[in-house]
């Protein structure tokens, strides 16, 4: 298939949603205004999809898979990298939404439009590395075979923060392996969450009705998208209370859940500094730290406490607030008001526990959603320490010793992604090792920029992983044919 060399039209008609192999408004009764969390402008209204639009999209789905499923690999792959195409011809017109739909900086929007470039060509890989095999019987003359086959149509609920990412590692994956998709994206970013993404493989020559864009509101088709029958797998990246909500009504499907965060980066007594500093910055107000994998805490040995606290504030007082089309701009405005709002809540609870707050200010920007980096000093059990705050909001927390630190960067619901300064890597693979979590990088931020990773948590932080040959393992299924070559003879 010859990739697109021209630079294309762009895209239109993002007021309308792909269910069921056209594109059309939802039926829902209602309509949401998609907003630019900086200018407050609106961008685009979409009349959202109800139960019927979303019961629609499943039968859809289910009747699409089975062709996709029988196509070679090779054309499933093609379609994949014919996406990839695309987007590198498109770059320009997907960073403008990632900018203006969730206020994220320019060097957000380039980081996430690489990760789904290589996301899809990952994607690409997968529908030849489905692998059956063949097992042994001690029944004579017998033969076991396990097929493996995709399960069907796989349900996909996205987030806002990196949308288009966050939804692209579910759907490329599952559409490598033969299954049709049903994907909500977050209501904040429709766009770059679900519809741009479906514009592209549309584009690339992905069959009508195989993957169908819902957007409605979590009260109308939320319960629904998670019981619906046709759903054979539940892949959810958000809040640990959604996720767990989910477990409660996905009854007897797979699920596969990436939740909430509390990212601890600890800095030992003899770690470089400087490079501590770079990456806490970097992994505490990326994406104004609107990341699940944020360095929400960083604990760091008393030794190097305040040496570390002065040179961390001098770089966080440097870091250019403003609007997220700007170049130069490091941190642009929270996702919308709500956000905004538990951010100050936790900073104020925060305070009255006795966090000393060293670095602040008010919010601003044209819709009143910029919020400037927060730096606090205190212990582990004040609200922006113990809780995801979500923000550009970092505590430092002192400990006594590697032990302490340890016991600190534990002490935790959640176990998301976490990292850990030493200029000794054994220590700090050691130390690793003995962190809960399902990600721990050794002198590097906890914000892991790796597509070829596989993302998880453990405790509160999910079940499952997304990502390399973990995406083949959660999105196919086995089935077992035994083969009975001799005549047998039975018990009875």
């Amino acid at each position: 298939m010859a990739s697109r060399t021209r630079v294309p039209e762009r895209y239109e008609g993002f007021d309308v949603m792909p269910i069921a192999g056209r594109w059309r408004a939802g039926r829902g009764g209602k309509t949401k205004a998609d907003l630019d969390p900086w200018s407050g402008d609106t961008l685009t209204e979409i009349p959202l999809a109800g139960a019927d639009d979303l019961d629609e999209a499943y039968r859809a789905a289910q009747e699409a898979q089975r062709g996709w499923a029988a196509a070679t690999p090779a054309e499933r792959a093609g379609v994949l990298r014919e996406a990839a195409a695309i987007l590198e011809a498109r770059k320009d017109e997907v960073m403008h939404w990632i900018v203006h739909e969730s206020g994220g900086t320019r060097a957000k929007a380039e980081l996430e439009w690489g990760l789904v470039r290589t996301g899809l060509q990952e994607a690409a890989s997968m529908p030849h590395h489905v692998e059956g095999r063949i097992l042994p019987s001690d029944v004579p003359g017998k033969e076991n075979r396990v097929y493996r086959q995709p399960v069907g149509v796989v349900a996909v609920i996205s987030p806002w923060n990196f949308p288009m990412q966050l939804s692209n590692r579910s759907v490329a994956p599952a559409l490598a392996v033969g299954n049709g998709v049903v994907l909500k994206p977050a209501g904040d970013t429709p766009v770059t969450g679900g519809l741009l993404l479906a514009k592209i493989l549309e584009e690339a020559g992905l069959p009508p009705g195989l993957l169908n864009v819902v957007i409605g509101s979590g009260s109308e088709i939320g319960d629904a998208i998670v019981q619906h029958p046709a759903a054979r797998v539940v892949s959810f990246t958000g809040s640990t209370p959604v996720g767990e909500g989910i477990i409660a009504k996905a009854g007897i499907k797979k699920v596969a859940l990436e939740l909430g965060g509390n990212g601890p980066l600890v800095v030992l007594d003899d770690a470089d500094l400087d490079r501590a500093v770079d990456a806490a910055v970097f992994g505490s107000f990326f994406h104004a730290g609107q990341i699940c994998m944020i360095a929400n805490r960083v604990i760091v040995d008393a030794a190097v406490h305040d040496d570390f606290v002065e040179r961390f504030v001098e770089r966080v007082r440097s870091l250019v607030v403003g609007d997220p089309s700007d170049e130069v701009t490091d941190i642009g405005p929270v996702i919308n008001s709500s956000q905004l709002e538990g951010i100050q809540d936790k900073l104020a609870r925060a305070r009255d526990e006795g966090a000393e707050q060293v670095l602040g200010g008010d919010p601003g920007g044209p819709s009143g959603l910029l919020l400037p980096p927060h730096v606090l000093l205190a212990g582990n059990d004040v609200a922006t320490a113990r809780e995801e705050v979500f923000g550009p909001v970092i505590t430092v927390i002192r400990a006594e010793g590697e032990d302490d630190a340890l016991r600190i960067a534990n002490d935790t619901e959640y176990g998301l992604s976490s990292a850990v300064f030493t200029r000794d890597v054994d220590r700090g693979v050691r130390f690793a090792r003995r962190v809960d979590a399902g990600m721990t990088h050794v002198n590097d931020s906890p914000v892991n920029d790796d597509a070829n990773t596989a993302f998880g948590g453990e405790k509160a932080s999910g079940i499952g992983r997304f990502g390399g040959e973990w995406a083949i393992e959660e999105f196919t299924t086995d089935h077992w044919v035994s083969v009975q070559h001799d005549r047998r003879r039975f018990p009875i």
